[in-house]
């Protein structure tokens, strides 16, 4: 009988790689765990938004569950805005609108879990919003 469980994975701060994220200025993405590393379910992404960063109004197909974890920014969900700072937790539905800006002197973070699979982005126009 074989044993389907995933194995255990450590990964060091050091051993993260951190890239700009594509249509956003000043933002940029780690990813801490996925199904790379043999995770079954959900990945754990580490996103940075550098003082003065901007992401445009867009969509995923899938969910997003966000926890902040240092500074403060505004987030876009639907038709709210939100500004939140390092312990918040946040929701943003499949398909919703949502868009960052940081307008403060220090850069952002947060950790942001998706399920695995297929997320396709699609940027909204300010009309579609």
């Amino acid at each position: 009988m074989s044993d389907s469980r995933p194995e255990p994975v450590v990964k060091r701060s050091a051993d993260i790689e951190y890239e700009a994220v594509g249509a956003a200025d000043g933002m940029s993405k780690g990813v801490l765990v996925s199904e790379a590393d043999g995770a079954p379910n959900f990945a754990i992404r580490r996103f940075v938004l550098d003082s003065g960063a901007s992401v445009p109004k867009h969509t995923n197909e899938v969910e997003h569950e966000q926890y902040v974890l240092s500074g403060r920014y505004v987030v876009g969900i639907g038709d709210e805005e939100y500004e939140v700072e390092a312990g918040d937790s946040l929701l943003i539905p499949a398909g919703v609108v949502h868009w960052y800006r940081n307008e403060s002197d220090e850069e952002g973070a947060f950790l942001c879990a998706v399920p695995n699979g297929d997320d396709a982005i699609e940027l909204a126009d300010d009309a579609d919003a």
